[in-house]
């Protein structure tokens, strides 16, 4: 809203004052104007009533050129004032003639009141000419300055407060005069003046704000009924023929609930010991078997057995759940993972599975067949690893006991091949008689060495003791080579007990084997019992008397907060688009 500039205080120019007259003793002569008419007089003064209220309310002191008008006719004398006052032709010239210019002025200002301008355009001129510095006393002496300059004091006005009917007033007594009222008026139509239509600014600025008000609560109502609308047709319409379907259309699933678990046998070893009672255990196989039975070969093998794909088929199940008499193999195996739902718990180690069917007995079935596909699987994974374990074990103590006999057998052989059964003990044997020998000898030889020792010794003796020592030499000399001829050669004695040796040795390391291989395989099959793994069925399954799917009012909702979020992050987007574009 434009606040209209406050006009500057116009002071009224007098004409001077005549020449031949003094300011103390008689009073100036104005400028002659030419008197108005009574009916001027009283449209001018009402118009400057009219006008002085409105001047009031907006603080700005303007003069009114009625008001000037009026002060004029009432200095103006009167019709037989002005003919006692009249000059005589012999009379000295007492005033100022108007000149042809100045009665052109006054016939335009007569023109432009009596064209009925508002009091509102003539205070517009008045601002107008103040803009344009034009020296303007009244309102209709600014509209004649504009016009002269070419300008049209009423340019930045309103269209529809251009447009003011002619003013078609008649004097009174004559019919068909125009009775309306146009209020404010520069000459009034009728006798009868009414208060001015102008408001104030304060009033004109609150009933903008309130046509304002109303026109943002209209639009407000009117964006409130589109969103309504887009609400209604993009998110309340597909709820409600959402809960349509699952209250109406949707066939009842029966789930049938049950869980098992995998357990491992005790076992006696220690580390056996600390983890037998976790679920660390038998974690991998638990998973082993909740993968086998979300497999594509677990839902062939139930088809096979009970008839899958049969029972999903039938007419009277819904068209969305129902499957196509004609299905694969895959579209089946998406209907087997909807309705098959199988879960390991790992801090627990329970695996809890949930079957749904069409019919509760089925449903039961259907679980109770699974789980015995899960038992198949975790026996066929324990055995698996128990026979490979086992049939190493047994296969290395069977070489260890061929080893062990071959080693035997070589032994027998070579003693059997020898002259000596045991030519060990005969070099000892051979050695040991030589010792003894050589111990005479040297007894002997000392006996000898105390007998020369003698300055007469006795010579029987002496012959008896070197006969002796002789004898002994003999002997040793021949068991020597017999030692000698013991130990070289192939068949040597020796050669025979390095050979016997070896086959000792090698024996007594195919026992140690054997022995090995006898522990190996005992540990095997301790360790194998220990590995069994057993399916323990927690939770039985049960036929459900009532339906578990579909949740009606669940599903409902859920459809309600998809479509709400969907429709949300379009009107976003939708949103951002419009802003980039218009920005």
């Amino acid at each position: 809203m434009t606040i209209k500039p406050k006009a500057k205080k116009f002071r009224i120019r007098r004409n001077p004052a005549t020449a031949g007259g003094s300011p103390a003793t008689e009073p100036a002569a104005a400028r002659a104007v030419p008197a108005p008419s009574a009916q001027s007089s009283a449209d001018a003064a009402s118009a400057s009533a009219q006008m002085a209220p409105a001047s009031s309310r907006q603080a700005e002191t303007i003069p009114s050129d009625a008001a000037q008008v009026s002060g004029s006719a009432s200095r103006a004398p009167s019709g037989s004032d002005k003919a006692k006052a009249a000059p005589k032709p012999g009379d000295a010239l007492s005033g100022e003639v108007s000149s042809a210019r100045e009665t052109q002025l006054e016939t335009n200002m007569d023109a432009i009141r009596s064209e009925g301008l508002t009091g509102r355009q003539l205070r517009m001129a008045r601002r107008v000419a103040q803009k344009h510095n034009l020296p303007a006393t009244s309102d209709f002496e600014a509209v004649r300055l504009l016009r002269e300059k070419g300008i049209d004091p009423f340019k930045h006005a309103n269209m529809l407060e251009l447009v003011v009917p002619q003013n078609k007033a008649k004097p009174d007594g004559v019919p068909g005069g125009d009775s309306r009222v146009q209020l404010p008026q520069t000459v009034p139509t009728a006798k009868t003046n009414l208060p001015s239509t102008d408001l104030s600014p304060a009033e004109r600025r609150n009933r903008e704000i309130q046509e304002i008000q109303q026109d943002i609560a209209r639009r407000r109502r009117r964006k409130l009924v589109l969103l309504m609308g887009r609400l209604a047709f993009f998110v309340m319409l597909p709820t409600l023929i959402t809960g349509y379907f699952f209250y109406v259309v949707a066939t009842p699933m029966y789930a049938t609930k049950s869980a098992f678990l995998v357990l491992k046998a005790d076992g006696a070893g220690a580390v056996s010991g600390l983890l037998s009672g976790t679920q660390f255990a038998t974690s991998q196989d638990s998973i082993a078997v909740q993968g086998y039975l979300e497999s594509k070969g677990a839902m062939l093998r139930l088809d096979d057995e009970i008839g899958f794909k049969s029972h999903f088929s039938q007419d009277w199940i819904d068209p969305i759940q129902r499957l196509d008499p004609n299905a694969t193999n895959e579209q089946a195996y998406k209907t087997y993972k909807r309705n098959v739902k199988i879960g390991y718990d790992p801090t627990e180690g329970v695996v809890r599975m949930e079957v749904s069917a069409a019919d509760p007995e089925v449903s039961a079935d259907f679980s109770r067949r699974l789980i015995s596909y899960a038992q198949e699987e975790v026996n066929h994974l324990s055995e698996q690893k128990r026979a490979d374990q086992v049939r190493e074990s047994e296969a290395a103590l069977v070489l260890a006991e061929t080893k062990r006999r071959e080693a035997q057998r070589r032994l027998v052989e070579l003693q059997q091949d020898g002259t000596v059964l045991d030519p060990e003990g005969v070099i000892l044997s051979l050695r040991s008689q030589i010792n003894t020998f050589e111990v005479q000898l040297q007894q002997k030889e000392l006996e000898l060495a105390a007998l020369m020792d003698n300055t007469r010794p006795n010579r029987a003796k002496v012959d008896g003791v070197e006969a002796d020592i002789a004898r002994l030499t003999v002997v040793i000399n021949r068991l020597n080579d017999r030692m000698t001829d013991a130990s070289e050669g192939e068949n040597s004695l020796a050669n025979s007990r390095v050979q016997i040796q070896m086959a000792q040795a090698d024996l007594a390391t195919r026992d140690l084997m054997l022995q090995s291989a006898l522990q190996q395989v005992e540990s095997t099959r301790m360790e194998a019992n220990r590995q069994v793994r057993y399916l323990t069925t927690a939770v039985a399954p049960v036929a459900s008397q009532e339906p578990s799917y579909p949740r009606k009012f669940e599903n409902t909702i859920l459809a309600f907060l998809i479509f709400s979020g969907i429709y949300l992050l379009c009107s976003l987007t939708a949103s951002i688009l419009r802003e980039q574009v218009s920005s």
